[in-house]
């Protein structure tokens, strides 16, 4: 699973924990079921009936739980991935401006064009 995506893995390994819990919870509910099939008086027939529901009720509560929190947490990372991917944009961005402004500082500079000073002829002053 190198170069896998650790949101997807989330979720996988959610789907797995969630597909043992559901057993766990169809096991525990047949076993009610089972008692409830051998009891010998009406009371404890339905006891274990109820009991048998109450543990199928619980139990997909606990595993929509799980899976609703394995969700938050893929979704919570893939959202941390893209803001850490914007943030080394921006700051790859700054720093490109920062080598392009110092790159026309050091570029040198067009020597100015001499002036031409032409000096004018003194005219010679009349007496």
């Amino acid at each position: 699973m190198t170069g896998a995506d650790l949101g997807v893995i989330i979720r996988q390994t959610a789907k797995q924990q969630n597909k043992t819990l559901m057993a766990a919870v169809k096991a525990q509910r047949d076993r009610y079921a089972g008692l409830a099939a051998k009891a010998k008086d009406k009371t404890a027939k339905d006891r274990f009936k109820q009991l048998a529901k109450d543990a199928t009720e619980q139990g997909m509560a606990a595993a929509k739980r799980l899976q609703m929190s394995a969700d938050n947490a893929a979704d919570s990372y893939a959202r941390s991935m893209r803001k850490a991917v914007e943030a080394l944009q921006i700051a790859e961005a700054a720093q490109a401006m920062k080598a392009q402004s110092t790159e026309k500082d050091k570029a040198p500079k067009k020597a100015a064009p001499a002036k031409k000073t032409a000096k004018k002829a003194k005219k010679p002053k009349k007496r």
